[in-house]
């Protein structure tokens, strides 16, 4: 009888596991199919080959079936992505600009964004919260969501101080739920060069970064370099702004910067215990 437990067991391990092995096939399939989608647009395809899409959002550990926020979306790179892909079965919220912020430019921002996203089916499930440092963080229920996104931005809010730093990054901590994930790809500065107090070259120190999320109670899960660039020097004239797509000295030195591609980005994965 004990033989035909241990044999009954066993095979329900294998179908199990077979069942998780499928699921993540299907998981990265879906992942897949949302980056090649035929809504995105082709300047932001072509830099797949430096933003690394895919491995960058494995990494984090996205799953179609997460709520998901994305903080400071810019103009929508990541978006395009992330739609797509939680549309059926997860959730996203996009955090950035106020329709009702008192700075008019604000305002307009928001509603360029929001047009974009009137615009296009691809959108219509996608929910809108405000993160508008230093002033207004509406994006979540506390204790709400599965995992929160940030780009290359964390250089921008710098300039807020360390006071607001702190509400920031509590913002995003209340946010998630125990276990979810924080995900972060930043301009990385060399450990031998200075950072300024409001990391005016848009670099920032590594052990910087960490050192704000640990400071709001997260742990450091895991490091990647899927988006590390050795050419990149951290140096330029400008800033990180040099380099492709900004191209902000225009023709000086262009053919050296577009050798050299896109920043030198740290990818980090904290967890909230």
């Amino acid at each position: 009888m004990k033989r035909y437990l241990v044999a009954a067991l066993a095979t329900t391990t294998l179908f199990a596991a077979g069942g998780a092995i499928a699921a993540a096939e299907a998981t990265d399939a879906k992942l897949k199919s949302a980056i090649a989608a035929s809504t995105r647009t082709p300047a932001n395809v072509e830099r797949d080959v430096y933003r690394h899409p895919y491995e960058t959002l494995s990494f984090f550990g996205i799953r179609p079936n997460m709520t998901v926020v994305e903080l400071a979306p810019g103009a929508g790179w990541y978006t395009e992505i992330l739609a797509p892909y939680l549309r059926d079965s997860g959730k996203l919220i996009v955090a950035g600009n106020d329709l009702a912020a008192p700075d008019e430019r604000e305002r307009k921002a928001a509603e360029r964004f929001m047009a974009r996203l009137n615009a296009n089916p691809v959108y219509k499930k996608v929910a809108l919260g405000v993160f508008s440092p230093p002033r207004k963080y509406e994006f979540a229920p506390a204790g709400s969501v599965d995992m929160v996104l940030t780009f290359r931005n964390i250089h921008n809010w710098i300039p807020a101080g360390p006071e607001n730093m702190k509400a920031l990054f509590a913002s995003v901590y209340t946010a998630l739920k125990p276990g979810g994930v924080f995900g972060v790809v930043e301009h990385r500065l060399p450990a031998n060069k200075t950072q300024d107090d409001t990391a005016s070259s848009g670099y920032m120190h590594e052990k910087y970064v960490i050192g704000l999320a640990e400071a709001a109670g997260f742990k450091l899960a895991a490091k990647s370099e899927v988006n590390a660039n050795p050419k990149d020097t951290a140096d330029h004239k400008g800033g990180v702004w040099a380099l492709p797509p900004t191209y902000a000295n225009k023709d000086e030195d262009r053919a050296k910067y577009q050798a050299i591609g896109e920043s030198d980005r740290m990818t980090l994965r904290f967890v909230k215990p």
